[in-house]
């Protein structure tokens, strides 16, 4: 089960920090991420980090403004979003799956098995 938490209503500019926790089991070797979805709208990927946590991917439009990071000891994922726009404004979603190595790193939604409940973040101008 995974359960993410963080999100909230900001300006503009502001940051904001997510995070999700897996309980009821330990997730080992699993690659982690963060996706966002509007009403309407298909589930997008943000980011997400190999269980080695030495690989990142980052969707073009939050590049250098969000860092995904990882704590396996405490079964933890984390999602520093600074410089917040409008347009981030969505439920976010932590999600996990499966990897065949520390290495790997996913980003279709459809290889992620472990979806959290989501969290609203929204941000006006």
């Amino acid at each position: 089960q995974l359960q993410a938490c963080g999100g909230g209503l900001v300006q503009a500019g502001d940051s904001l920090r997510l995070s999700c926790a897996a309980s009821g089991r330990t997730f080992r070797s699993v690659c982690m991420g963060w996706f966002r979805q509007n009403p309407g709208k298909e589930r997008d990927i943000v980011a997400a980090i190999s269980w080695s946590g030495n690989r990142t991917y980052y969707a073009d439009s939050v590049k250098s403004r969000f860092t995904i990071s990882r704590d396996n000891a405490k079964n933890t994922v984390s999602l520093q979003m600074n410089s917040l726009k409008p347009e981030d404004t969505a439920v976010y979603f932590c999600a996990a799956s499966q990897a065949l190595s520390g290495s790997s790193l996913y980003i279709s939604r459809y290889t992620y098995e472990y979806w959290g409940q989501g969290t609203l973040v929204t941000v006006s101008s």
